[in-house]
């Protein structure tokens, strides 16, 4: 029988989507255990995509890695490296699934707009109308340093060109009428004439004129996921997206204050609040009893905060090499080094790397911690932990009471690390009413819910919406 909650839920119908993050380089996901299999085989890729398919997720999200992350100049390889092309890989697997979504992480600052809209129109037509794309921006240079102009751009003019170079992508997306292909052998020509328009753009970042050369898919564009966290990038995502990719999902109060926030800036740009799709970025370790869930977490921590990146994150912190000191003794007794984040690790900056070290060094003497235990203790935290039925529980009043709309799950083990998901957790979500039992639709706007693309609504259309 459905379990239902009260009557004053906020949203007693909510259903959740899933999407399965197939990351790439990083050093999150187990390549050292033998349950690990190829983070580069294609098979790991078709096995990932079909289960999540098996398991009525919406989409199959694949990362984007134009270059091998650094440190200090050299090749950090402590990380697990596997990005190939995405629209080539997200190709592949729409030959091999028939309803997941096929999302693209493909990036707007080293880019041309011509070339990737009409690479993701393709990927669009070929899956009939399954293709997502993540509008990813890049702001440091040893990324830049893969192209001929180098460098970087600032915050604030990432998201500017991010936002023209969307513009002429959806310009080019709209280029076909969706009659524009006669209907019959006998009509006098194959294209209706003027079915067919040119597009000339001209701004601060591109200037472009030419026809685009595919028609619209069956869902009309491809889905807009974005996932910056700044103000510039939530208001970007108000602006723009479909889908926002959230860091806010493993605490109930602050995933509700993000979303709250997501609904009020849709508002101010005139977009009905539950026009775009919220889901954080997980990781979901199951056991069948609490306990074993927590054994299980401990397991997979200690598997992915080795020794030498344990050191390798405090280094990124203090800002000084710690390779050569005992990951499972103390904490450096120097004081951090405060300089510019030179994009180790990612893009993420550390802005008061002192007041963040006290609270290590406090937390670790007063628990007795190692270097490495306090890494793993007060390092990143990721995602959600508990028995099957537990976490339905949870996640279902996540959505109920509209903090998420979903999770973009990111599996420790590739390519078997969704199995308990699919197995053990989905069920007890369609129990509760709160996840699909089949898919209705056939096209990944239609997974997501969500309606006809942003250039397709007239003002009349919003407001009616709103």
């Amino acid at each position: 029988m459905t379990r239902t909650d009260p009557l004053d839920v906020p949203r007693p119908d909510a259903q959740l989507h899933f999407g399965v993050f197939f990351q790439g380089v990083n050093h999150w996901t187990v390549w050292s255990a033998p349950e690990s299999g190829s983070q580069i085989d294609p098979a790991s890729f078709r096995r990932v995509a079909q289960t999540a398919e098996r398991g009525l997720f919406d989409a199959f999200f694949l990362g984007e890695g134009l270059r091998l992350r650094e440190v200090d100049g050299r090749i950090h390889d402590l990380d697990v490296a596997g990005r190939p092309d995405a629209v080539t890989q997200l190709a592949a697997l729409a030959a091999v699934t028939r309803r997941i979504g096929l999302v693209s992480t493909s990036n707007s600052t080293y880019n041309e707009p011509a070339d990737l809209a009409r690479r993701l129109s393709g990927l669009d037509l070929l899956s009939e109308g399954r293709a997502g794309w993540n509008v990813v921006t890049t702001d440091n240079a040893w990324t830049g340093a893969n192209f001929r102009r180098g460098g970087y751009l600032d915050h604030a003019d990432r998201y500017r060109r991010a936002e023209e170079f969307l513009t002429v992508a959806r310009a080019l997306w709209d280029g076909w009428e969706d009659d524009a292909v006669a209907g019959s052998a006998g009509a006098p020509a194959w294209s209706r004439p003027g079915a067919v328009h040119r597009v000339r753009h001209r701004g601060p970042q591109f200037d472009v004129d030419l026809a685009p050369t595919l028609p619209r898919s069956a869902q009309g564009h491809p889905v807009i996921f974005q996932a910056g966290d700044s103000g510039d990038g939530r208001d970007f995502a108000a602006r723009n997206a479909d889908v926002i990719f959230s860091a806010h999902g493993g605490d109930f109060d602050d995933a509700l204050a993000f979303a709250e926030d997501i609904r009020r800036r849709l508002r101010a740009v005139g977009r009905p609040d539950d026009d775009l799709r919220i889901l954080p970025g997980t990781e979901i370790i199951i056991g069948a009893t609490e306990e074993e869930a927590e054994e299980k977490k401990r397991w997979v921590r200690l598997q992915q905060v080795t020794p030498a990146t344990a050191l390798g994150i405090a280094g990124l912190l203090w800002g000084i090499d710690l390779s050569d000191r005992d990951a499972d003794g103390p904490l450096p007794q120097e004081d951090p080094v405060v300089a510019e984040n030179d994009g180790s690790f990612g893009s993420r900056r550390i802005a008061d790397p002192r007041t963040v070290v006290d609270r290590w060094r406090a937390e670790a003497e007063a628990h007795g911690w190692s270097l490495r235990e306090t890494v793993i203790a007060l390092g990143p935290q990721r995602g959600h932990v508990g028995t099957p039925a537990g976490l339905a529980d949870k996640f279902a009043h996540y959505a109920r009471h509209g903090a998420v709309d979903g999770f973009n799950i990111t599996p420790y083990l590739i390519p078997d690390g969704l199995d308990d998901i699919v197995d053990l957790l989905v069920p007890e979500l369609q129990e509760r009413g709160v996840y699909r039992t089949e898919y209705t639709g056939t096209t990944l706007r239609e997974h997501l819910g969500l309606r006809e693309p942003l250039t397709h609504r007239s003002a009349a259309d919003r407001r009616q919406a709103g």
